[in-house]
C-alpha cells in the first residue's frame, strides 16, 4: 500500500502535469517541483494533526466527504477539481503556515507564490480523495485514519534520499526550533473550527 508511489506516478504523467500547470501558468518541470515537495508537506501535516484524537476526527470527517471522489481518470479530476475546496483544505491543514509554505515552494520551483497556491489547491483536494477511498476501502475509523497518515509520513522519511522531508519538516517548523510537533496545536484549532 504505497499511496504515495500511486499518486506520484500518475503526476509524474506529463499530460497530468500539462494539465496542473495549466490553470497557473507554469511548466510541467515546475508543477513537478511543486508537487514533489508538496504533497509531502501536506502528508507530513495531516499526520500532524492526526496524531491526537480529536485531530484524527476532524481528518476522518474530512476525508468522509471525499470518499466518492472520481480520482482514478487523474486529467478528467484536475480538469474539474474544485479549486475553491483545495483552498480551504489547505488552510485547515496547514494553517498559519500556509503562507510560508506556499513561498517556500515557489522560491524552489521559481514560480510566484500565487502560481503555487493555484497548484497546491489542486493537489489538496486529490490527495484528500486518495486517502478518502482508502478509508472507505478498508472501512477506517479514527485511529486507523491516525496511523495510515502516520505510516505515509514515515514511509515517505524512509525513502527519502534527497532531503526532502528534511526540506518538509523545514517548511512546517513555524518557531524555527527544529521541532515541528509544538507547531500542530495551532493547526488543529482550525481544522476543529471548521
Amino acid at each position: 500500500m504505497d499511496i504515495m508511489e500511486l499518486i506520484m506516478s500518475q503526476l509524474n504523467n506529463k499530460d497530468a502535469l500539462a494539465e496542473l500547470g495549466k490553470k497557473v501558468g507554469a511548466n510541467p518541470s515546475q508543477v513537478k517541483q511543486v508537487t514533489q515537495m508538496g504533497l509531502p508537506t501536506l502528508i507530513k501535516a495531516l499526520s500532524n494533526n492526526a496524531s491526537t484524537p480529536k485531530g484524527a476526527e476532524a481528518l476522518a470527517g474530512a476525508l468522509d466527504q471525499h470518499k466518492d471522489d472520481d480520482i482514478n481518470d487523474i486529467i478528467r479530476y484536475i480538469k474539474n477539481v474544485d479549486t475553491e475546496d483545495g483552498q480551504k483544505i489547505l488552510n485547515h491543514v496547514l494553517a498559519n503556515k500556509n503562507q510560508n509554505v506556499q513561498t517556500r515552494l515557489a522560491k524552489q520551483a521559481g514560480l510566484e507564490a500565487s502560481q503555487v497556491s493555484g497548484l497546491m489547491s489542486q493537489l489538496a483536494p486529490l490527495l484528500l480523495g486518495v486517502l478518502g477511498q482508502q478509508k472507505k476501502k478498508e472501512n477506517l475509523d479514527a485511529t486507523g485514519i491516525s496511523s495510515l497518515t502516520s505510516l505515509l509520513s514515515d514511509s515517505m522519511g524512509k525513502k527519502d534520499d534527497s532531503g526532502i522531508m528534511g526540506m518538509v519538516s523545514q517548511l512546517l517548523d513555524s518557531d524555527k526550533d527544529g521541532d515541528i510537533l509544538d507547531d500542530v496545536s495551532g493547526i488543529i484549532g482550525s481544522i476543529l473550527k471548521k
